[in-house]
This record gives C-alpha cells, structure tokens and sequence, in this order.
C-alpha cells in the first residue's frame, strides 16, 4: 500500500518556519524566537469546514482519503500513481493545484500510513517501496506519533532517532515504555496494517425538479412544491431527522433566481404542516417570464425519532403551539419569540428566565412554594400619601386607593452571593394588598429605608 498525507492550512509563516517555530508551541516563546509574528485567534469550526471540503477535493488523487488530526489529509493511492506517470508526478501535480489555490502544504508518500505522516511533518518527500526503515530512521522519535512523556523517556536515555530504536528487541521496549511504543514503531515500519477509513459524508437533504413548461401561477408553484416536500420528507425519515430551516429557491426562464427560505420551530418532516409555512413566500415571488425549475433543501436538520402517524388527522397541542412559534418567528424573528422559564430564586425579578421558544423546550411548572406571584412583574414603583401599616389608605399613579384586605407579610432577604444594586437597600417585606377600587396590588416595604414601593399587579 501506497499512502500519501498532506498538511496544509496550519503552516506558519515562512519566516516563522525558518526559525523552528511549531503548532504547539508557547505564543510567548514563538514571540521570543519572531518579535513580527503576525497572529490571531483559532476559527476551529472555520478550519474543520475548510478541511472537510479539502477532503472532497483531494479525492481526485485516491478514492478512500481520510483526515488525519485537524490539519491533515491521509489517503490510499494504492494503483493510482501509474495514472498520473509516477509518484513523484502525482506529488508534483497536488503541490501545483494547491499553490495555485494559495495554501502551503507538505506532502509526503510512503508504504504505511504512520510512515507517510512521520515524514510529511518532517520536510516531506517520497520514500521508495522497501525501504521505510531507512527512510523514516532519520527522524525523531517525536515523529512516530507517541506522547511527549514517553518522547522525553526515550531521549533521556539517548534513543532521539526512529533508527535507534529499530534494532532492539521489542520486549525490553514494551516492558519499560509501554505497549503504545511497540505499536507505533510496528505501523511505522509497516508491520501492523493501518487502513485509511474515510468517514462517509453526511447526506445531502436536497431534492429538485425541472419543468418543461414554465409556470408563473401561485397554485403551481405550490404543487411543485409538495411534490418536492414529499421526495424531501421521505428523505429526512429514512435518516430519522427533522428540518429546522428550509431553502427554495425558484429558477426563472431569464436565469434569474428567486430564494424563500423559512425556520421551523422544532424539528419537522410533515409536508402539509411544512407547505403552509411557505404560501406567504410564494404570494410575494416575482415570476418574471415562468419558472421552469425548483430545489428545495433542508439547510439545518435535527435528530428525529419515528413517532406515530395513526389515530387521525388532529394536530395534538404541542404541534399547534410549535406551529404558532413557526409563522410568528417567520415574520418577525424567531429572537423575538419567547417564552418564560422558571428559575430557582426568591427574588421576584430573577425567579423567571427569558428564552427563545424555537430554541428551548417547556419547563414543567415548578411546585408551589410560599404565597402566589402576581401575574405581572415591574420595577419598584413609589407610592405616596401612606397611612397605616400595612397601607390602609395610600396614592399610586396619580390614582387614590383604599385598602380592602391585606395578606403578608412575606418577607424576602438579598442573595448575598449576588450584587444586585436594586436589593442592596436590604430585605424587603411583600403585602398583597387588594383595594376597594379594584386592582389586586403587590406592595413591599422595606425597613432599612422606610417607604412603601408596587412592584406587581395581581390578576
């Protein structure tokens, strides 16, 4: 077996390689070696996408390409190379596209994988059939994939190179650094099989259609598409996913395109349920001259477990309300959809979270604990013209009110650990105070600073 690995998009600058700066080493020594060094934070998913769609590229040269770590490819060119001449025109052909795509990259081909990646993060090149001992031998121990601790072993007792360790016995070698040496050593030298497995690529929940005629009619352009929701639906099943946004996009007979893409609020795979969401889309589409061609794509998917579909055409509560959160998030935003949570604080102002209903799920209503809530929650209003204690008369937005019953006190201290400027005047004693007038009202009371303050209204 011929493997060939490339390392690319993680090479430094050539100034920097020049002074023997590497990946892993300190950002303050790297700037003691190379005071210019220009640098700037990791994008990791950034660079996993690009890596990925390097992959799929790279399989011009091989049919199983793999990635090897985050910054490099290992692939099986076993009974390729004779199709570009020769090894070394295969290695010169990669080399020249990837100049001219603009990334730097060290390649290397050699009969093992473990080989080929020693020396593709070592200067590269090729190493003929038969003779990866002398190849590889020249290379540090580091190179064989091992971790630092056992590297820093190996060299405390002068084995620095591959080619020191080749020649011993492999017994005293495991019994005194550990099976993993032996292993590495083997796969470098080819005696223990080491295949390339390319993961498989994650499908593509896509689906189109061509028509002969072109259509301009709103009524058409929603048959094309639940014939495409249909194809698309059967896909996500047959994977046991479930769309979060969708993608349409509407070719035009002048080559123009028009796109409507909509958000679901949790998974879905109904096609009658996923069609309404885009009438309104379709209502504002400029057909122009006809459209003669429809994709459709499922651009975000979840994990879907098969549910049961029997029992009747109902929609059960938690699909309407999931419905609801769709159109509303469609037209105005799913941030700005939002639902209230429970949260495990005394204090009235921080006892509920704010979410985005899309992207959280209904919290069971937590157990009844002390005196009720009032269903609407302010900041501290003040209060004037007090009587009484609790207030039997007192006057509040420029209104008089006369009390009728008051239930408390309830009285709720500051959480320490937190430093909320609204409670550092102390505890607070809650009234709930209902008035002759009507309005059910939540007073408190504060005895470090005396004064009465609302800060609810009871339904």
């Amino acid at each position: 077996m011929r493997s060939g690995n490339a390392d690319h998009l993680h090479c430094l600058t050539p100034e920097a390689e020049a002074r023997g700066l590497s990946r892993g080493m300190a950002l303050a020594d790297a700037r003691a070696i190379c005071p210019d060094l220009a640098t700037r934070p990791a994008g990791l998913a950034r660079e996993a996408a690009a890596l990925a769609g390097l992959r799929r590229w790279a399989g011009r040269y091989a049919p199983m390409v793999a990635a090897d770590g985050p910054d490099g490819l290992i692939a099986d060119i076993t009974g390729v190379a004779h199709l570009f001449g020769s090894e070394e025109e295969l290695r010169a052909d990669l080399h020249a596209r990837l100049d001219r795509a603009g990334l730097t990259a060290a390649s290397a081909i050699a009969g093992s994988r473990g080989a080929a990646h020693a020396l593709a993060r070592h200067g590269g090149g090729i190493v003929t059939e038969g003779a990866l001992a002398e190849g590889v031998g020249r290379l540090p121990v580091s190179a064989l994939r091992i971790d630092h601790a056992t590297a820093e072993a190996l060299a405390r007792v002068g084995l620095t190179r591959i080619a020191d360790l080749t020649a011993l016995p492999r017994a005293p070698l495991a019994r005194r650094f550990g099976p993993g040496l032996v292993l590495r050593l083997d796969q470098v030298l080819g005696h223990q099989p080491e295949p390339v497995a390319a993961d498989p690529d994650p499908p593509h929940f896509g689906v189109r259609m061509t028509l002969p005629e072109p259509i301009g009619l709103q009524a058409d352009v929603m048959a094309g598409l639940a014939r495409l929701l249909d194809r698309l639906c059967r896909m996500l099943s047959l994977h046991h996913r479930g769309a979060r946004r969708l993608r349409l996009e509407l070719r035009r007979v002048d080559r123009g395109t028009a796109h409507i893409e909509i958000g679901l609020a949790r998974p879905l795979r109904d096609p009658d349920r996923i069609a309404a969401l885009f009438v309104k889309g379709v209502q504002e589409i400029d057909a122009g001259f006809g459209i003669d061609a429809l994709r459709l794509s499922a651009t975000v998917t979840e994990p879907l477990a098969p549910e049961q579909i029997g029992g009747g055409v109902a929609v059960r509560g938690e699909d309407a309300l999931a419905d609801l959160v769709s159109r509303l998030g469609n037209r105005i935003g799913f941030d700005r959809v939002l639902r209230l949570l429970p949260a495990d604080s005394r204090i009235p102002e921080r006892s509920f979270l704010i979410a985005p209903a899309a992207y959280s799920a209904p919290a069971p209503e937590p157990p009844h604990r002390g005196p009720a809530r009032p269903i609407t929650l302010f900041p501290p209003e003040p209060v004037s013209a007090v009587s009484g204690h609790p207030p039997a008369r007192f006057r509040w937005r420029r209104m008089d009110f006369a009390t009728l019953r008051a239930i408390g006190p309830e009285r709720i201290a500051p959480e320490w650990w937190l430093d909320d400027p609204a409670w550092r005047t102390g505890l607070r004693d809650y009234w709930r105070i209902e008035t002759k007038q009507g309005p059910r009202l939540w007073l408190f009371h504060t005895p470090q600073a005396p004064g009465w303050q609302v800060q609810g209204e009871f339904a």
